[in-house]
């Protein structure tokens, strides 16, 4: 078991932020990366849909014999951490909690902001986990057009920079001193949300404090790899190969040498098939909901009716 790999998932390329961290903290251990890019983005999907998706993804990751899941994706956390940990006989990592436990070490005013997709804003996930904190006061806003800069790998450009100032207007209002960024995609535009929040505002990304976790882990339980042990990564994608490697080598690097097709896809939600469209440009994926606690990139009432007909 310990010479097995890390699993590790999201519905895109956010994810490696989280695989770059194990990677760094971990540099003997081997992962297997899996991006349901096919079906992303996660965040204007309901909690059924997400669950759906993330333990069909991570039943195929237990099939390949790793040692340890990670889901590397807020929305699938917030979804289905429970299920997951009783589902599998291997442990179970999310980024939900070792975020939260940051902040609250951060913040000097007690007055955190954490933007996240709509799905993980609308699940609650972070208010529950700040109960532990009651002092905290905490301002959630959507913010779900900022995965879609992601994903196109547009990181600077004065549009981009436009969309966070309006995000981000809830938590400058609220006078917070703490920012997690509550997708692991964000932490990929950092600095155009530093830009706009400022330097006296404390940016907490879930990578390195996941990380942490799966160290202590994989310590306390015997799992880890020796010391001499030569790391294999792994990459696949359950759409377009060749879009994640092409993007995932721009965020990652030249860990991902090549990228498999992950044979997943037949979920089922309420009895139907999800969804699961041909690959497409990734600039192509995302979008078109209405963004909750502000009026921020609001859409056309066209969009607003076609996200209402039509999958995403």
């Amino acid at each position: 078991m310990p010479d097995t790999s890390i699993g590790i998932f999201d519905s895109g390329v956010g994810g490696l932020t989280v695989a770059r961290a194990i990677i760094d903290q971990l540099p003997h251990e081997s992962i297997t990366y899996v991006a349901d890019t096919a079906r992303q983005p996660y965040g204007p999907k309901s909690i059924p849909e997400v669950r759906a998706c993330a333990l069909e993804v991570m039943d195929h990751l237990v099939e390949l014999d790793v040692k340890l899941l990670v889901i590397a994706c807020n929305s699938a956390s917030a979804a289905v951490l429970r299920d997951a940990r009783e589902r599998y006989d291997v442990p179970v990592v999310e980024v939900i909690h070792p975020a939260t436990r940051r902040a609250v070490r951060a913040t000097r005013n007690g007055r955190v902001g954490v933007i996240a997709t709509r799905a993980t804003i609308e699940s609650m996930a972070y208010h529950d986990a700040f109960t532990a904190a009651p002092d905290v006061q905490l301002t959630g806003v959507a913010a779900p057009r900022l995965v879609e800069y992601v994903e196109r790998g547009e990181t600077m450009s004065g549009e981009l920079i436009e969309v966070v100032r309006d995000y981000l207007e809830p938590v400058r209002a609220a006078g917070c001193d703490t920012l997690i960024l509550g997708c692991t995609h964000y932490p990929l535009l950092a600095g155009a949300i530093s830009y706009v929040a400022g330097e006296e505002v404390t940016l907490v990304s879930s990578a390195d404090e996941t990380a942490k976790d799966v160290y202590r882990i994989l310590h306390d339980r015997g799992l880890a790899s020796g010391g001499g042990a030569t790391p294999r990564h792994r990459f696949l994608a359950t759409g377009d190969p060749r879009l994640f490697a092409h993007l995932g080598r721009r965020f990652l690097g030249p860990e991902i040498d090549a990228v498999e097709v992950a044979p997943v896809g037949g979920t089922t939600v309420n009895g139907r098939p999800a969804a699961r469209p041909a690959p497409a440009p990734l600039a192509a994926l995302g979008g078109g909901w209405e963004v909750l606690d502000t009026g921020a990139a609001r859409p056309s009432r066209d969009a607003e009716r076609r996200n209402e007909k039509e999958p995403t």
